[in-house]
């Protein structure tokens, strides 16, 4: 898929780098240089332009992307105008982030109804990470169960799914495998991509770097990591 990221803050830059490493092609857009210099390597494209001047976003590939991200969070001016714009636009998808609870209906009100809110989401994330060694990210779906994605410990390097006893020992459903390929983009760029491995078989053997995809109980899962 195709997005345009607009706004390369924490949360826009990490969404862009992570969106790439997925094999997707991203644009990413900011009016200050730096960021876009930081991101130059690490994403498929980068751009430097003010997006609230509508004769430099009217330049973006408005037809041609699947999916818009409206990131600007430092500015909450510029994140509504941003938005307005690509509402007139008619671009296919559009996602936008609010700050507060005043700004998401701001927001509503334009028509928006895809709203994210990193500052929550990415602490609930984060609270797992740094709890769960070689947890990589992670969706709660309510107190006690999750679907986490984990980079295999390296002393089940080279066991069957079936060997380590994922249901058995720990009560733990392994839903996919994801694996880490280097692919050339459109833009004759090199990039390290994320491939799913669809449902694994019993007698899957585990390699160096595959990220699992498992569903459990909390506890279950810290006690596999």
């Amino acid at each position: 898929m195709k997005f345009t990221i607009i706004g390369l803050g924490n949360f826009g830059a990490s969404l862009a780098e992570k969106l790439t490493m997925q094999g997707n092609e991203v644009i990413g857009v900011d009016w200050q240089l730096e960021k876009v210099t930081d991101l130059k390597e690490k994403i498929t494209h980068t751009i430097c332009l003010d997006a609230t001047n509508e004769t430099a976003f009217a330049s973006l590939p408005l037809k041609n992307t699947d999916v818009f991200i409206v990131a600007i969070g430092e500015n909450e001016g510029a994140n509504i105008m941003v938005t307005a714009l690509c509402k007139e636009a008619n671009v296919k998808r559009l996602i936008s982030r609010a700050v507060n609870r005043l700004h998401e209906k701001v927001l509503g009100a334009l028509g928006v109804s895809e709203i994210a809110h990193p500052e929550e989401e990415s602490a609930e994330r984060w609270a797992k990470r740094l709890c769960m060694t070689g947890l990589v990210d992670s969706f709660e779906l309510n107190s006690n169960y999750s679907i986490v994605e984990v980079v295999v410990p390296q002393k089940y390097v080279g066991k069957t799914i079936q060997e380590i006893g994922f249901r058995e020992k720990y009560e733990l459903l392994v839903l996919t495998i994801l694996k880490n390929t280097e692919k050339q983009t459109s833009f004759g760029k090199s990039v390290v991509t994320t491939v799913l491995h669809g449902i694994p078989r019993p007698d899957t053997k585990l390699e160096t770097g595959d990220i699992l995809a498992i569903y459990g109980y909390n506890d279950h899962i810290k006690s596999f990591l």
